[in-house]
């Protein structure tokens, strides 16, 4: 049974949720009184309750979607607020809908999206993955923490060829490294407030840490918001370089390391906007005239399933007109799909940016 604390936290919860009339979130649109009743009683195995749910977004008004998952079993058990939250933000994932198998496609069709360096700064291709057998963030233990790290840092120390690199631990970390890292915009912090509150940064900084290759082209997180996020960047457009060397190193680790997957979800994730594909795919990128009104650049990247942040990510503003745009949509649709979609919609924005008065 939960706990009458946590039912209490709950309905205080729920309450502030139900007052909050400012508040946008996908987490206030779908718990309605209903589906918080049948879901407030309700326990995965593991010991998450809705509160560890829902409690980043009760905390953090301002949220977009305001729930994580603290475990896989999570999805289920509290499908009744999941999945219409899942179904709104991707544009459409029915309760009956399943996931598409694994898909890189074909990489030949992929291009240099601005050959002549006029527009982009940068292009990075993310995805995240989990460790089977291992609940998320909220309920790892920090045994857990550094057993991941021990088996994920001796896989990531066989890598060869242009993926061979160093992996550095957050923990007894010295201030030279850490410099270094935070100057190659590679060194992750402590969790935002939205991670926080999720209870996502216990027992920091035990089993966290970058692994990055000797050219700082691939990147692998360690036990940040995701077991791992396995990264691919450059400078410049050239996207199909970038994702190419994502699907080597992925499926390198995948046969070392199985991961977490779902019938219906595809690869599982902390966070429910990362489901399926978990794939991002984004350009650092200058667009000086559709950027004139940040509201007229959304609107016209929304027509494409693109997504407009500032130029350090979720929740930052411009910086010297530098946006990053990435691909909406993770779920219900192949990986070679999601990054086609970020192809052909950061094509037509330069074809738009250029005929521009």
């Amino acid at each position: 049974m939960v706990e009458q604390a946590t039912l209490d936290k709950l309905e205080a919860g729920f309450k502030k949720l139900q007052e909050a009339n400012d508040c946008k979130s996908l987490l206030k649109k779908h718990l309605s009184k209903e589906v918080f009743d049948s879901t407030k009683n309700k326990k995965t195995a593991m010991g998450a309750t809705l509160l560890d749910v829902i409690q980043s977004g009760v905390e953090n008004l301002d949220s977009g979607v305001g729930i994580y998952a603290p475990d896989a079993e999570s999805y289920t058990t509290f499908a009744p607020l999941f999945n219409p939250i899942i179904d709104d933000y991707h544009g459409g994932f029915k309760a009956t809908d399943k996931h598409p198998a694994k898909e890189w496609g074909d990489i030949n069709t992929l291009v240099d999206l601005d050959p002549t360096g006029k527009f982009i700064i940068s292009t990075r291709v993310r995805c995240g993955r989990s460790l089977q057998g291992y609940p998320f963030n909220p309920c790892l233990t920090e045994e857990q923490y550094k057993e991941m790290e021990q088996k994920v840092s001796s896989t990531l120390s066989g890598l060869h060829d242009e993926l061979k690199g160093t992996y550095y631990p957050l923990t007894g970390m010295d201030k030279a490294t850490q410099q270094q890292l935070i100057d190659d915009h590679f060194l992750f912090k402590e969790g935002d407030r939205f991670l926080q509150t999720a209870n996502a940064c216990r027992y920091w900084p035990a089993g966290r840490g970058i692994f990055h290759n000797d050219t700082k082209t691939f990147l692998v997180w360690v036990n940040e918001e995701d077991h791992l996020r396995i990264i691919s960047m450059q400078k410049g457009g050239d996207l199909k370089t970038v994702y190419n060397r994502l699907v080597t190193a992925v499926d390198t680790i995948e046969s070392k390391l199985p991961f977490s997957h779902d019938d219906r979800f595809g690869f599982l994730t902390f966070c429910p906007t990362n489901l399926g594909t978990t794939m991002r795919a984004s350009v650092h990128i200058q667009l000086p005239k559709l950027a004139k009104d940040r509201k007229v650049l959304e609107d016209i990247a929304s027509k494409f399933n693109l997504q407009v942040r500032g130029t350090r990510g979720e929740h930052t503003e411009s910086e010297g007109g530098v946006y990053d745009i990435s691909n909406k949509r993770r779920l219900g649709l192949s990986e070679y799909q999601a990054v086609r979609e970020m192809q052909d919609g950061i094509q037509e924005m330069i074809k738009m940016e250029k005929a521009a008065a």
